[in-house]
């Protein structure tokens, strides 16, 4: 039996709900609106708003989820 290596991908195992919390509790809505400029981060955000727009709109989730990655690779260097 062969066993599986463990992913690379820093989003494995993650839900979309951890990573904006991550996220919110990092930087902030303010200054994640001014990171990534949509409007579910800047009109009135919330946690619940952003995942209903954002499992609706591919190209948003993919700006969230880069800049997430980036945010680890930031850390990391720190």
């Amino acid at each position: 039996m062969q066993q599986q290596k463990p992913s690379n991908d820093p989003l494995h195992g993650l839900t979309l709900e951890k990573i904006i919390n991550h996220l919110v509790e990092s930087y902030g809505w303010e200054a994640l609106g001014m990171q990534i400029r949509i409007r579910c981060f800047t009109d009135n955000p919330s946690v619940q708003s952003s995942l209903k727009f954002l499992r609706k709109t591919p190209w948003a989730r993919t700006k969230v989820e880069d800049f997430y990655k980036y945010s680890l690779r930031k850390n990391k260097l720190k």
